[in-house]
């Protein structure tokens, strides 16, 4: 089961100790955040309404980081929902996070979340863990159902496979767009090659200008506003 599979591949992942190499202590980790960031900023201003009124569920929450990040931007604890298969990082987000803050265990793509309730729906590098396309299709549809029209995805993933590392595999944009078929997309290249970045953290900032040395995309994958049916004018 391609669950399983996933839990697997993480724990090997932390066997190795991978999981030093995401801490925002390390020069290029927070010059990545600090880029994502200010990109992700940018195409939330463009954004109808108040952060406070906007509700958000993020597959794949981890540790609860980038949820923390929302509340910093103003969204309320009780709007907020996060979804996650392994229970050592779930346990983690919930030390973390107010308890207000609505924690799933488990398949996303069976996730109690209401249809049409959510402004946001958010994923970062979760679709390149999952390497069955069947799974992967499945989770797209629920999240494009939690969404209400208006809505939009918030997506973050690499797009190029590493060629060292058969636990995941990159998601092109035409491998998103057919993912959301309906969608309005947004998208910008971002992330400076981590390989190189981990290199050369000092340079990292010469080394992004160059657009095709960034290996991620983050998507706005917008959900079109249901159509207005004028009412029969009186006979």
């Amino acid at each position: 089961m391609e669950l399983e599979r996933i839990a697997q591949r993480y724990a090997r992942r932390a066997a190795r100790g991978e999981g030093d190499r995401y801490s925002l202590l390390r020069p290029e980790v927070w010059q990545m955040w600090q880029e994502r960031q200010r990109a992700l900023l940018r195409l939330l201003s463009t954004r109808a309404g108040q952060p406070a009124d906007w509700r958000a569920a993020e597959v794949g929450c981890g540790a609860g980081g980038n949820l923390l990040d929302l509340l910093r931007l103003g969204l309320m604890p009780a709007h907020l929902t996060g979804i996650e298969l392994l229970p050592d990082r779930l346990a983690a987000a919930r030390a973390a996070l107010p308890e207000a803050v609505r924690l799933l265990a488990g398949d996303a793509s069976t996730a109690d979340v209401a249809p049409a309730s959510q402004d946001l729906v958010l994923q970062s590098t979760v679709f390149s863990s999952i390497l069955d396309d069947g799974l992967q299709q499945r989770v797209a549809e629920s999240m494009w159902r939690w969404l209400k029209p208006g809505g939009a995805v918030v997506w973050y993933d690499f797009t190029v496979n590493n060629p060292r590392n058969p636990d995941v595999r990159g998601v092109p944009l035409a491998r998103v767009r057919a993912l959301f078929p309906q969608g309005d997309f947004t998208a910008r290249r971002v992330t400076l090659a981590p390989p190189l970045a981990r290199a050369l953290p000092a340079a990292y900032g010469l080394f992004n200008l160059v657009p095709w040395l960034r290996t991620h995309r983050l998507v706005l994958i917008e959900k079109p506003q249901d159509p207005v049916i004028p009412e029969n004018p009186a006979r």
